[in-house]
């Protein structure tokens, strides 16, 4: 889609591109959104790819992403053997759906920043413990847990002028066990409820994170292993509020394939546990 608001483009920012933010202006990097609806506010366009950010950067710590990774890149990045929760990468891209032009374009910060409940990138960030560098105006920073960064359907914690520089997994969480459950109404539907369970190898704690089916990301945390009633009503506790709606489903449905999905994933991680 052509955005005839648009009166400037800029191909070359400042390494800190922040610096001369002003209303008007939006972040460009795959554009899959940006150019698929109007946009009657913006008029300048800054362009994040002549950065040339590293997208990939795997070391003894963890996996450091890039905001401007692709979606293919990330998917095509080979893993250490021992980082047994890799494969959610895979399978976090895969839930996209989308054509190669899009796998091609759209990024892991765009994704992130859309801060749509059904966003995968949210679901594998979230899941694998992950913390966010962002980038203010200037020459600030910070740090923030992935779990906090979405606040509700397209909402997120970035202040005007403020970017997501990188995305940073540690490696403790890229070598835990993981299963994971997924649901939608379709075969190349939007998410309803996307769960990932994972657990520290040689324990039997759980660590859930429920996201689609919330309006921001959910994580329930237990040291052991908890019984099936524990672990819904641990869900049943959830707030009201947070449970989305839209076509894809209603709050009650999201709820109980939340519970549903919950117990597989618990009974999956549960048999590979420690005696």
């Amino acid at each position: 889609m052509d955005l005839n608001t648009i009166t400037e483009v800029v191909r070359r920012p400042s390494e800190r591109p922040g610096a001369d933010w002003r209303e008007g202006d939006a972040w460009l990097a795959g554009g899959t959104w940006l150019f698929s609806v109007e946009q009657p506010d913006l008029r300048r366009l800054i362009d994040l790819t002549a950065l040339r950010w590293e997208p990939l950067v795997p070391s003894s710590t963890g996996l450091e992403i890039g905001a401007t990774c692709t979606i293919r890149d990330l998917y095509s990045c080979p893993l250490p053997r021992d980082w047994l929760a890799g494969s959610l990468i895979a399978k976090s891209c895969e839930a996209f759906l989308a054509s190669f032009k899009v796998w091609n374009s759209a990024t892991v910060g765009g994704n992130i920043c859309m801060s749509l409940p059904a966003g995968p990138m949210i679901t594998l960030t979230v899941a694998l413990e992950a913390k966010y560098v962002l980038w203010g105006p200037g020459r600030s920073a910070r740090v923030v847990d992935a779990l906090d960064f979405v606040t509700g359907d397209h909402r997120n914690i970035l202040a005007p002028g403020e970017i997501l520089r990188s995305v940073d997994i540690p490696v403790r969480a890229l070598r835990k066990r993981a299963a994971h459950r997924r649901f939608t109404l379709t075969r190349l539907g939007r998410s309803t409820v996307f769960l990932i369970g994972t657990q520290t190898p040689g324990t039997s704690d759980l660590l859930l994170t429920v996201t689609a089916g919330t309006t921001r990301p959910v994580r329930l945390a237990f040291d052991t292993m908890p019984d099936a009633r524990t672990l819904r009503q641990s869900i049943d506790d959830i707030p009201a509020d947070i449970w989305f709606a839209d076509p894809n489903g209603t709050p009650d449905h999201r709820c109980h394939l939340t519970k549903h999905f919950a117990e597989e994933i618990r009974r999956e991680l549960m048999a590979g546990s420690p005696a």
